[in-house]
């Protein structure tokens, strides 16, 4: 008797289980299309790990490109929500787009979580977003200690990018723990992502002889002025931020690279959960290498997080429920380390210091909140 309660039970779950529909809105093409690309595989990895909830609904994800665009980002979300009927949002990978997604994301009252948009102020007066990410303040300020108080560097200068939230929230963070540890911001000089000729702030930098440079940009940028900076002599030590921490930098700066250093939220060598264990043995039966990309690890984290919040509103699912509980994550134990979201939507979590060896990504130290 009791077994035929259960297979009908279970005949009854199965034939009224709905498919649900998470939006995914990526840079898959342009500019930062390393970034997306690597996330999505995160993401569909993720997705192909935990897919079906407890009442047998099923969760896939819808994809668009944002082609690294904000009006394209935009777009994107008003047809996942309008056309697809999304219950939830992961996207984008820089803060500029997804401001845009958020725009629409909060007016139509449907929940986001962004994979690895950093800016401090991303998340003010917003009530349907969130991030697994830390904020640039954390990882300016963090790196700015690190470089002062264990590499004993003294003086710096910053790199920044005017045209860029993320990096002029960074350069601020560096600039001001610094100069609070004692050290010396000897210059501070101003580049556009559309330059890619560096040897006039080369030739300025040279002549300042500093310990450090700091130049919190995209890995586009940072390939070309490393580049350049070491062709010119310039062989001061230089770091940058997560905007580094893809493996096409290393591709594009080549062995100027090397000595590199930079802030990430993910080390492979050094997983810190069962999920992020579990996730890279997947990962290397699929692509016969445990080396997973930090932002392959922040998008899986952005679909964990988002599929925890859907298990929780199993008898609610919607947009209030699912957004309520995304806001309520304490010390979940993501891919990339335990993560916290408070009612804000921002993320405290841990970060990882490294440096490029060789070739390689390589674990120095890891840095909490």
């Amino acid at each position: 008797m009791k077994k035929l309660v259960f297979c009908l039970a279970l005949f009854v779950s199965t034939f009224f289980a709905k498919e649900l529909n998470i939006g995914v809105i990526m840079p898959l093409t342009g500019q930062t299309a390393a970034y997306g690309q690597s996330a999505l595989e995160g993401i569909r990895l993720a997705n192909s790990m935990r897919n079906t909830l407890s009442n047998g609904d099923t969760v896939k994800i819808t994809v668009l490109d944002s082609k690294g665009d904000k009006i394209e980002s935009g777009t994107a979300a008003t047809r996942l929500i309008a056309q697809d009927q999304v219950l939830g949002i992961i996207g984008e990978m820089v803060t500029a787009n997804t401001m845009q997604i958020m725009q629409v994301s909060e007016e139509k009252k449907i929940p986001l979580i962004a994979p690895a948009a950093t800016a401090d102020k991303l998340l003010n007066g917003k009530k349907y977003s969130a991030r697994v990410c830390f904020q640039d303040s954390f990882q300016g300020s963090s790196l700015a200690a690190y470089a002062y108080d264990k590499l004993g560097y003294k003086n710096a200068v910053i790199i920044v990018d005017q045209s860029t939230d993320y990096s002029l929230g960074l350069a601020k963070a560096f600039e001001d723990k610094f100069s609070q540890k004692g050290g010396k911001i000897l210059s501070k000089l101003r580049i556009s992502s559309k330059e890619r000729d560096y040897k006039a702030i080369i030739t300025q930098i040279k002549a300042k002889n500093p310990d450090f440079i700091y130049a919190p940009v995209y890995y586009n940028e940072a390939s070309l002025l490393i580049r350049q900076a070491r062709s010119a002599g310039l062989n001061a030590p230089m770091g940058s931020a997560d905007g580094t921490a893809d493996e096409s930098f290393i591709k594009l700066a080549g062995k100027a690279s090397e000595g590199y250093i930079f802030t990430d939220s993910f080390d492979y060598a050094h997983p810190p959960t069962k999920l992020s264990r579990d996730f890279i043995a997947l990962y290397e039966k699929n692509k016969k290498t445990k080396e997973v990309p930090n932002f392959t690890a922040m998008g899986a984290d952005a679909y964990f997080v988002m599929f925890e919040a859907l298990s929780n509103c199993v008898n609610s699912l919607n947009s209030e429920c699912i957004n309520k509980a995304i806001h309520s994550t304490t010390n979940f134990e993501g891919v990339s380390g335990i993560i916290t979201i408070d009612k804000s939507g921002n993320a405290s979590r841990s970060l990882v210091l490294k440096e490029i060896q060789n070739g390689k990504q390589v674990y120095k130290d890891l840095i909490n909140p």
